[in-house]
């Protein structure tokens, strides 16, 4: 009985979840960004939402726009990831969007608040999560400063947030650090864990 020919073409990796996350004024829209810029071929989760769109928002570009109605059928028929009710208006993000995207061997990217990363850990264990860092507590401090929006007493409370959500450090996969002026370097950073992660002999499926 003859022998299977060798292959050695094995390099099949699955789409991935990343999850990027951090601390308010850690840069994680700016991270996000330059990742999209680098590589367009990832799909970023946009948010649907049942407010009216602002005359500045682009559909399908910052959020979805839907009726509350519509939105409300969306969570009756199991149609979100996740939901919030806020002043009476629903946010959250569309299945269907990630499974298109798995379906077109695209990478996925959530941008996410720490607890929100958490609720994505619990929900898909095999996502990769990735937490951003300042340098320093002195530059979180600078960057919330430097917004222009913030009183000393919301940049005291955003840092006592910030100790709170280090503690979440263990359920994340990696550390990068966003230092104030080396965005490139940071994104450098992600770039590299996500060819690694495709590059895994044991692939991360994440079902949805």
């Amino acid at each position: 009985m003859s022998e299977k020919p060798l292959s050695f073409d094995l390099y099949n990796p699955n789409p991935l979840m990343i999850i990027i996350s951090g601390p308010s004024g850690v840069g994680k829209d700016s991270v996000v960004k330059r990742l999209m810029e680098r590589d367009p071929s990832f799909h970023f989760v946009v948010t649907t939402t049942s407010r009216e769109r602002r005359e500045h928002e682009i559909e399908g570009k910052d959020y979805f726009f839907v009726t509350k109605e519509k939105f409300e059928s969306m969570i009756s028929n199991n149609e979100m990831i996740e939901y919030a009710l806020v002043y009476d208006q629903y946010k959250g993000a569309e299945k269907k969007q990630v499974r298109d995207a798995f379906a077109s061997k695209k990478d996925v990217i959530v941008r996410l608040d720490v607890q929100g990363a958490a609720s994505y850990r619990k929900m898909f264990p095999e996502a990769v999560l990735i937490f951003l860092l300042p340098s320093s507590a002195e530059e979180l401090i600078f960057r919330l400063r430097d917004r222009g929006t913030e009183t000393e007493e919301s940049i005291a409370l955003r840092m006592a947030t910030t100790r709170r959500e280090l503690e979440y450090l263990p359920i994340f996969d990696y550390i990068v650090h966003n230092p104030a002026g080396k965005l490139d370097e940071a994104v450098d950073t992600l770039q590299a864990i996500i060819k690694s992660e495709h590059h895994r002999i044991h692939q991360r499926k994440v079902t949805i």
